[in-house]
């Protein structure tokens, strides 16, 4: 028994080692700061939630845990950044949505799956589907029905082409069967601007950006597009409910770290950002910027990640999306 115990302790010593961390090293990381590195521009959606984070982080890790922004290429050279590091604890990278969309789109340097250590998924949303005032439908359905009496002239913006409001329009497009002619923007603010102002007629909008504007009458909002309706507007059924069972797109948030990250440190990382997510000031504040808490394993966020870059490759190779 005694040499049995031996020779499993001696194996767990050596798995430490071949990853790079012994057991005392874990247990003491960390013991210098830890950056998450933020591959969009101060001020945004993504730039809020790391900060967020990355506040409530540094009390719980005791080492502090800064932010670094590297914007560019619609977010993949930070992306690539931090795919790049060392796996050692001491970078993370914030992703977003859209890092499962891009790889259907551009050509990507690293395996968007198995290059990568997912860390914990922060936050999770739906976008709301929104109409300007003029357009004469209240619901999904009288949507699809008007679209399809009018094939290609209804219009829908978006954020930009390949956007994960274009995306998700262009999914939606695809499963209710009708044609709607695409407007791109350079950014969600100049596609909201024009759906307020009655250039183009639908938008699938981040809840956020739109809500101020259903709740002032300038917008309608027909759908969300979870598969659950959202806490704070109960009355606007999904997309699934609406006519198009099956629907289910979210925005959302999350944290990875380069291949190879040691399990105690991953274990440590993610025991912690659950216990932030828990508390009810994080839900209040992220409810500010239309999301919710998210949450739970390193499993359960790589299987997100799988199953949604296998729908987004699929929906650029039925529709014909191509990256501008």
């Amino acid at each position: 028994m005694r040499s049995m115990k031996f020779v499993l302790g001696a194996l767990a010593l050596l798995a430490a080692a071949v990853l790079g961390v012994s057991p005392a090293m874990a247990q003491q990381y960390p013991t210098k700061p830890v950056r998450i590195i933020v591959p969009f521009a101060p001020g945004g959606g993504s730039d809020f939630i790391a900060r967020f984070t990355a506040q409530r982080l540094t009390a719980a890790l005791g080492s502090q845990v800064i932010v670094e922004n590297r914007p560019g290429a619609g977010g993949l050279l930070g992306i690539e950044s931090g795919v790049k590091a060392d796996p050692d604890g001491y970078t993370l990278t914030l992703i977003a949505s859209s890092y499962t969309v891009n790889p259907a789109l551009y050509p990507i340097k690293f395996d968007p799956l198995n290059d990568i250590t997912p860390v914990i998924q922060l936050s999770q949303g739906p976008m709301l589907v929104v109409v300007n005032p003029k357009v004469p439908v209240k619901t999904t359905k009288e949507l699809i029905a008007l679209a399809k009496s009018k094939p290609g002239q209804i219009s829908f913006a978006s954020a930009g082409q390949g956007s994960i409001t274009h995306m998700a329009a262009e999914l939606f497009i695809s499963m209710a069967g009708i044609k709607m002619n695409h407007i791109p923007y350079k950014g969600t603010g100049p596609a909201l601007t024009d759906t307020l102002g009655g250039q183009t007629d639908v938008f699938f909008s981040t809840t956020a950006t739109a809500l101020p504007h259903v709740k002032a009458g300038r917008l309608r909002a027909i759908a969300v597009t979870t598969a659950k309706r959202l806490p704070a507007e109960p009355d606007v059924p999904t997309i699934a409910e609406s006519g198009v069972p099956g629907y289910d797109v979210a925005i959302w948030h999350g944290l990875i770290a380069p291949k190879g990250l040691a399990r105690p440190v991953l274990e440590r990382i993610n025991t912690e950002v659950n216990k932030i997510l828990k508390l009810k000031a994080t839900a209040d504040q992220l409810q500010t910027d239309g999301v919710l808490p998210a949450g739970g394993t390193p499993e359960q966020f790589r299987e997100q990640i799988r199953k949604e870059l296998e729908l987004w490759r699929k929906v650029v190779a039925a529709t014909g999306v191509k990256a501008e």
